[in-house]
């Protein structure tokens, strides 16, 4: 962040909370020019500010309203186990996030599905078939009390 000024953490504000303004727009907003503004913005993608502008859609409308977070125990810490892990879970498009984590457990995946027998043919027919799965531990979301994309800036 040190090498962004306020003009272009203003942008990145914005486009956080609305990918879809135009460059004329965000120009209104912060008192420039959409030159300046389109040349700030292909700045910021050039540099990896920006990496993708995506429409977020709501869940329940495309028939996914479950969600749960999987915690994952591998029995082997190799990397190549742990990387094998990961090549083989991002395949699977019921997982929306994995990151890998400290503590008890190796992985946590956000897994999105439409109910819980979708879940259950995920875990049983994909999670549960990757070698080294020593302990799969699921929690799945009663209420969604915030969910927000935009990092604080």
């Amino acid at each position: 962040m040190n090498s962004l000024d306020r003009t272009d953490t203003e942008i990145l504000k914005l486009l956080q909370r609305d990918a879809s303004l135009t460059n004329k727009e965000i120009s209104f907003k912060l008192h420039k020019s959409i030159a300046t503004i389109h040349e700030r913005i292909k700045k910021l993608k050039d540099q990896g500010y920006i990496t993708k502008v995506v429409a977020i859609l709501d869940r329940k409308k495309v028939n996914k309203g479950l969600i749960a977070f999987s915690q994952v125990h591998l029995s082997d810490h190799t990397t190549a186990t742990l990387k094998e892990f990961e090549r083989e879970v991002v395949k699977f498009p019921e997982v929306m996030e994995c990151f890998q984590m400290s503590g008890a457990f190796d992985f946590i995946l956000r897994v999105a599905c439409s109910d819980m027998n979708e879940y259950t043919d995920f875990y049983r027919n994909k999670l549960a078939m990757l070698p080294n799965i020593n302990t799969v531990q699921s929690f799945f979301v009663l209420a969604e009390t915030k969910s927000d994309t935009a990092y604080p800036l």
